[in-house]
């Protein structure tokens, strides 16, 4: 049973939102009853009643659809997912800002997708009432509930969207509608699901696909030259550039009581800023420079933007830096791959520091060449400086086995065992480096330090 969509946005129009988790159902809200590998939201469509909700959407071969007859806040539906998609593009479709669609940044990329939106928001908060997705709600479920939570005063939203199959993103930009996109960069990540690097290039292209097909802007960064490869591909001609040397920025050298990333960024003919960030690690610096690029695109004065970039303080590990008293410790563990490791650990010898470790957990979902890039890491690690260096999961396992121990280094399966060793071997006065896979869990680690 499919409901018309139109009607659905009216009723979701005078009710409270929509929510598809009953722990947080709030009065008059739109239950969705979405379906995983483990759980079925049908299941709590009562609950939901129960606890206030004005309506929920439920399958139509559920339990919970044939009260339908009995309740009028039941709404059965074919497909609960594709018809919160479809509430969403609607709603998309339908919001405005003074007589006029609201303009959206579609964003994506293997790295920093997350910190580069949450960046640009901050420089567009400068001079406009801004929606972005929130935390990491970047996938087929998270992108329709950020667009359904867009307030109505909102002037420019900025969507991340993720993918680790192909496809993804053609599925997401269908619903959000980009008027301008950004790849902040293509690289190894989920190749289990994409299959190759090219896989990978091909679904992130689907953001410029889109923005072809329907008239929209892309901002490239310059000095990535396959990301000009893709929009001459597509025959994209509406290029708004950027990028650390096209912009004629300078990356600084950290200092040793302050190891945050640095720049010299021009302002004028003339003049220069020395912009000095609370984020770790110099690939921050195509971060920072898309997010003036965006500024500078919509009008935002430079000083404001770079005010706003100073004053951004990075969460939820990603290139946090950390001053427990005993250690300084650099907290980037939200995810890895092969390209994101190389940078860490860039960053970490960039760093002047007598004493520095690695902890290191296992990139995940990275397929056939899983095995391979694993043992890069730990080649790459026997050759650097490093007091200590320690590693987590089977697949760093593995390579253990395969390769030899580096020199100073150990292994654990899990990062709770690395946590319980480190309660009564933890490391002083040392720079440390925390990266791996979300499934490694490596921020058990940090109390310990």
């Amino acid at each position: 049973m499919n409901i018309d969509i139109n009607h659905l946005h009216g009723l979701f129009m005078r009710s409270a939102g929509v929510n598809t988790d009953t722990r947080t159902i709030k009065p008059g809200e739109m239950f969705f009853a979405l379906k995983g590998e483990n759980f079925d939201g049908n299941e709590y469509a009562g609950k939901a009643l129960e606890a206030g909700a004005a309506y929920a959407v439920v399958s139509s071969g559920s339990e919970a659809a044939g009260l339908a007859g009995k309740d009028a806040r039941i709404i059965p539906v074919d497909d609960t997912l594709a018809t919160l998609k479809a509430l969403a593009r609607t709603h998309r479709c339908a919001m405005t800002y003074n007589g006029k669609r609201l303009t959206v940044i579609g964003l994506t990329g293997t790295n920093g997708k997350t910190t580069t939106k949450e960046l640009i928001r901050a420089v567009l908060e400068k001079k406009y009432k801004v929606a972005a997705t929130k935390g990491n709600l970047n996938n087929e479920i998270g992108v329709p509930l950020s667009i359904l939570s867009i307030a109505s005063d909102t002037q420019i939203a900025v969507i991340e969207m993720g993918a680790s199959h192909p496809g993804d993103i053609k599925s997401l930009v269908n619903v959000s509608m980009p008027d301008y996109g950004l790849i902040t960069n293509v690289g190894k990540g989920h190749l289990s699901g994409f299959g190759s690097y090219e896989g990978v290039k091909k679904t992130k292209g689907e953001l410029f696909d889109y923005i072809r097909d329907n008239g929209g802007k892309i901002f490239l960064n310059e000095g990535l030259p396959y990301l000009n490869e893709m929009a001459s591909e597509r025959g994209i001609e509406d290029i708004i550039p950027y990028g650390v040397e096209y912009d004629g920025a300078r990356i600084l050298p950290p200092v040793p009581e302050k190891p945050f990333l640095r720049m010299e960024i021009p302002v004028s003919c003339t003049g220069t800023y020395i912009l000095e960030t609370n984020l770790v690690g110099k690939y921050n610096a195509d971060n920072i420079m898309a997010a003036l690029s965006v500024g500078k695109y919509f009008n935002v004065p430079v000083t404001d933007a770079l005010e706003a970039i100073k004053g951004y303080i990075p969460s939820n590990n990603r290139s946090q830096l950390t001053e427990t008293g005993r250690n300084t410790l650099i907290v980037d563990a939200y995810n890895a791959n092969p390209v994101s490791m190389e940078a860490a650990l860039d960053s970490l010898e960039a760093i002047p520091s007598g004493k520095k470790i690695a902890m290191l957990g296992d990139m995940l979902e990275l397929g056939k060449d899983s095995a391979a890039e694993h043992d890069k890491v730990l080649d790459r690690i026997a050759g650097m400086e490093l007091q200590e260096s320690y590693f987590v999961g089977d697949e760093f396992g593995a390579a253990f086995s395969r390769c030899g121990a580096p020199e100073g280094s150990r292994h654990f399966s899990t990062s709770e065992l690395l946590a319980e060793y480190l309660k009564e071997s933890a490391p002083s006065g040392c720079t440390i480096l925390i990266k791996g896979s979300r499934g490694t869990h490596m921020e058990n680690v940090i109390p310990m330090l």
